[in-house]
């Protein structure tokens, strides 16, 4: 079974993208910013990492770029679910190592679509 880590400050949206990839059949863990996800990816092996950018002590872009410096995670997909849809904040993404961009608030069949389409 594919390992997931949700990354995000609210506790709500954690929930609702945990369950809808818990439904999809994926375990899934969750962290509350980016430096808890930073840990908890040094000791855990993640088949993907899904990050909000706006959190409080580490960032989802700083998060990408500190998990594509760890050898375990240079090719392991890194997406950005979040509200901020700026092409330069897309870029800055990009630049850090994100796999891709999602908007918030998702549609879950989407979300499934995409997480299945970036771990075959």
């Amino acid at each position: 079974m594919k390992k997931i880590l949700a990354v995000d400050d609210s506790p709500s949206m954690r929930q609702m993208v945990a369950y809808t990839l818990r439904d999809a059949g994926f375990d899934v863990e969750e962290a509350e910013d980016g430096q808890v996800a930073l840990d908890k990816a040094k000791s855990n092996a993640y088949s993907l990492v899904l990050a909000d950018v706006n959190m409080p002590n580490m960032d989802g872009i700083t998060l990408v770029r500190q998990l594509r410096g760890l050898d375990s995670y240079k090719f392991t997909p890194l997406l950005i679910l979040t509200t901020e849809a700026g092409a330069d904040k897309k870029a800055e993404g990009k630049q850090a190592g994100a796999t891709g961009w999602l908007g918030k608030p998702f549609n879950p069949d989407q979300l499934i679509s995409v997480v299945q389409r970036v771990l075959n």
